[in-house]
């Protein structure tokens, strides 16, 4: 970093939205929506839970990039989050198991289309979108941000897909974005939910450009006034050294067979003390879980676009919504916080291939459509 980078984070201000926003603030308040002379600016403004993503939120997004794709007068969108934590935690995975237990998972699926939607509208924006993600950065907060055709980490991200960890499987287009991975990289990250921080995002394409945090208020000022080209170069940095490339052999190795099963076996008969660690981390998932994850991170490779893969995402995540580890692992890590989810099955041998295949059949309320919608448009664009 140079002298007069350092000097800037130094003399940098505070992010203009303070922790002290309630999270018990009308949904209206929970995305503040303006613009700053070119630029369209997004917030996400629930700090106290983390700014969690609900459907109002989803909603109000879209509703924001299609007023300023119709603005000439906008010409950049840069979306954050409030507080000093991070962008986005993911879902409120609270709503879903209160939804699940309560109401049948409708609503959950009635949000995850909006969502998936979202997600794939702003990897195709025609505006740069330009995604902060700064801090905590997991599941859902990756959809509105690492889809962006502009991707700033800082030192203080932690990027990650932790999905496996509440019984569930990566979605927001996760299972693409991993798959493109170099080597089996985002094999590993899909299954263990490992965080990354800057340096390993940009090497698994999760990001584009390192900003020192003190200098984001910075940044945004100056987006408001000038092109992203011709901002951007003043405040990137190099990357400090990341750890998934010193951990490439055993990954790549372990993590190339065919079952969980066998990249257990193979991750603890390496001999390195990190892969040992790895596959009892393994362990503790939803066996389920991470055999539907694993699986649909190989398709994922196959399916070519987003918007395929986000389908198959779709018909993953409502097959999960009648699994009992999606609930349990809720319960065990948000609700009762007691960290002992009760995996049914308890182990890998007892997930059948069966019951794998039935996380890709389609919905009994039908599939999710992006790839049919993105033709449409095409078309009528032509």
């Amino acid at each position: 970093m140079t002298d007069s980078v350092t000097d800037r984070v130094t003399n940098s201000v505070p992010k203009s939205v303070p922790d002290s926003v309630p999270d018990s603030a009308a949904e209206d308040d929970a995305v503040l929506t303006r613009t700053e002379g070119r630029a369209g600016r997004l917030t996400l403004n629930r700090p106290r839970a983390l700014n969690a993503l609900t459907h109002p939120m989803a909603t109000r997004i879209a509703e924001a990039l299609t007023a300023w794709e119709r603005d000439p007068a906008v010409r950049t969108v840069v979306i954050d989050g409030a507080g000093e934590r991070g962008l986005c935690a993911g879902g409120d995975i609270r709503m879903i198991h209160r939804d699940v237990t309560s109401g049948g998972g409708a609503a959950s699926r009635a949000f995850w289309r909006d969502e998936y939607t979202l997600n794939a509208r702003i990897a195709r924006y025609p505006k740069p979108y330009v995604a902060l993600m700064d801090g905590i950065v997991m599941g859902g907060g990756v959809g509105i941000s690492a889809h962006g055709s502009v991707r700033i980490v800082t030192e203080r991200s932690r990027v990650a897909m932790p999905e496996t960890t509440i019984g569930f499987v990566p979605d927001v287009g996760g299972t693409h974005l991993l798959s493109r991975a170099p080597g089996e990289l985002g094999t590993h990250l899909a299954l263990t939910g490992a965080a990354v921080g800057a340096a390993d995002a940009l090497r698994c394409g999760l990001a584009d450009h390192v900003v020192p945090s003190g200098l984001l208020p910075a940044l945004t000022r100056d987006l408001a006034a000038e092109p992203v080209a011709d901002v951007l170069p003043r405040y990137a940095v190099e990357a400090p050294a990341g750890t998934l490339d010193g951990q490439r052999e055993w990954i790549d190795h372990c993590y190339a067979a065919d079952t969980v099963e066998e990249i257990v076996d193979r991750l603890m008969a390496t001999g390195e003390p990190a892969a040992k660690e790895t596959a009892q981390t393994l362990l503790t998932k939803s066996p389920t879980a991470l055999k539907a994850t694993l699986a649909a991170v190989r398709r994922a490779r196959a399916l070519g676009s987003l918007e395929r893969v986000m389908e198959q995402e779709y018909r993953v995540s409502c097959a999960a919504l009648s699994r009992p580890d999606f609930v349990e692992g809720i319960r065990a890590q948000v609700i009762d916080k007691d960290r002992r989810p009760r995996w049914a099955p308890a182990t890998l041998a007892e997930v059948t291939d069966a019951e794998v295949a039935r996380f890709f059949a389609p919905p009994a309320d039908g599939d999710l459509r992006l790839t049919e919608a993105l033709t449409e448009d095409l078309t009528e664009a032509e």
